[in-house]
């Protein structure tokens, strides 16, 4: 039986996937904002109408460009599907303490995961750590999710 309490600000889990969510969401905005500042401060342009000068041309290969791009990529296709899955995972009523901690991990390792990737080129495995930590929290967060739904 769901219990509707659990969507509610006076239950701190939620509260804490609400403000990791929230910051998460301004952090692939804020991708997007620098992958449109990389086209410009390196004149990268994929449409003729975006085009600053006649003297330039289309190019879709700035390996500056295409870095932030690949990074604003990855956060929507692991993002997206922590927003799912972790709301999805305060419903199943778990451990405040592992829940807030599930979702910090994913928060701070997605944007050091874009840190490292895009904005100060760090050798891996710091970009894998900080995928994988956000992808272990939240494929761990799912199993919870299936054990929990008692098929």
């Amino acid at each position: 039986m769901l219990d509707i309490g659990l969507i509610s600000f006076e239950n701190q889990v939620f509260r804490t996937y609400l403000g990791w969510t929230a910051i998460l969401v301004l952090k692939i905005f804020a991708a997007g904002i620098y992958t449109g500042l990389m086209r410009f401060i390196t004149a990268t342009f994929a449409n003729p109408e975006d085009l600053m000068s006649p003297k330039l041309k289309v190019k879709f290969d700035d390996p500056n460009v295409e870095r932030v791009r690949r990074a604003h990529r990855n956060d929507l296709e692991n993002i997206l599907p922590f927003f799912a899955i972790g709301l999805l995972y305060v419903l199943t009523n778990p451990s405040a303490w592992l829940a807030i901690n599930l979702f910090r991990a994913v928060g701070i390792s997605r944007i050091v995961h874009t840190l490292v990737y895009a904005v100060v080129v760090v050798p891996q495995p710091s970009r894998a750590l900080a995928f994988f930590v956000a992808l272990g929290a939240t494929v761990y967060m799912a199993l919870q999710v299936v054990l929990s739904a008692a098929f």
